[in-house]
């Protein structure tokens, strides 16, 4: 009985947190990947519901400047601000570079240290690892608050 719930367990948590690195990955390939991407600014200058847009400065080898580019809208981005960016391949659609975009592409792996630290020291009655990967999660998410 007990094994069965240490294995249960166990796959919950390490599901938790594949579903946080893979959440994450989708913007944090083309933050930490950055080799033959175009990479530049963008100046925001309007704001819809869900995304911002504005003209696109590159600043990388064979980048073109677009007149317009989208954005995620978030608390990291408001209407005036200049951010450094880096194009995903095959579109229009532009991600936060540097500390700042590593760190807030990274948000959803440090909800999920947290949530997973809940089951592992509960669920696995470990608690020495369950404050570890709470820690770091709370490391990572303060980091991405003071970084954007």
């Amino acid at each position: 009985m007990r094994f069965g719930r240490l294995v249960a367990m166990g796959a919950v948590a390490v599901l938790i947190l594949l579903a946080g690195v893979w959440g994450s990955w989708g913007s944090a390939q083309h933050v930490m990947l950055t080799k033959g991407r175009e990479q530049g600014t963008v100046e925001v200058t309007r704001c819809g519901e869900d995304t911002c847009a504005g003209p696109y400065s590159p600043l990388s080898a064979g980048s073109t400047a677009r007149a317009r580019v989208e954005i995620e809208k978030s608390v990291a981005v408001r209407k005036g601000g200049i951010y450094t960016v880096v194009i995903k391949p095959g579109s229009d659609e532009v991600v936060r570079s540097g500390p700042a975009g590593i760190l807030y592409a990274w948000v959803p792996l440090g909800g999920a240290l947290l949530l997973a630290s809940v089951v592992v020291a509960g669920g696995l009655g470990r608690a020495r690892v369950g404050w570890v990967l709470a820690g770091s999660g709370v490391a990572l998410l303060t980091a991405a608050f003071f970084a954007v």
